[in-house]
């Protein structure tokens, strides 16, 4: 277990060399202490070009088990999201873990819960302890998508000016998708321990 800035403790998992959270990240603070602003309304997140925060479908409700959904804006800010020891995982950090489980094909069900998901919930089997589960995400328009279907984090590592790389799981399939999208996304954020 280890404990956030705000006080929330969170299980971990190790997966092979890494030490990943088993949950997802549900800050509102910076690992200074600095308040991230919450966003409700859809008109200011689209405007947004600094960190900030929400609940899937911006109800508190979800946040328990679903945590926050961040801008990457909020995962780069230089205050640190992460707990101390820990940051957020950059692309690189992603393909170890992926490597490991098997490749692409393989290692989305074995990062999937097999609880919450809907069905068919293909290939989940949770082996390796990540239990991610489907807490959709926010677009640029400050519109919710795919809340239990799909889940996506954050990678720290930039595509381009104004893209940053994310991963995808879904109900429908076993493998993981990475991909890149506007840094004014909310995802999930999952955090690695420093090595």
């Amino acid at each position: 277990m280890i404990t956030d800035i705000e006080g929330n403790t969170y299980k971990t998992v190790k997966i092979g060399s890494q030490e990943w959270l088993a949950e997802n990240l549900n800050t509102c603070r910076y690992r200074n202490g600095d308040i991230i602003p919450q966003v409700r309304d859809a008109e200011e997140w689209k405007d947004l070009t600094t960190g900030a925060w929400c609940y899937s479908e911006n109800d508190a409700v979800n946040g328990k088990a679903y945590g926050k959904l961040y801008n990457w804006y909020a995962v780069n800010d230089s205050r640190g999201l992460a707990p101390e020891g820990w940051h957020i995982p950059t692309k690189e950090d992603w393909k170890i873990l992926i490597d490991f489980l098997g490749g692409e094909i393989e290692a989305g069900g074995k990062l999937k819960d097999t609880k919450i998901w809907k069905s068919p919930n293909k290939g989940a089997t949770n082996e390796s302890g990540f239990s991610a589960i489907p807490g959709g995400f926010r677009n640029v328009a400050g519109i919710f998508n795919e809340f239990t279907d799909e889940c996506y984090f954050w990678s720290a590592s930039e595509s381009s000016f104004d893209y940053a790389y994310f991963y995808n799981l879904s109900y429908l399939y076993k493998n993981i998708l990475g991909s890149d999208s506007s840094k004014k996304f909310g995802l999930s954020v999952r955090c690695l321990k420093d090595s």
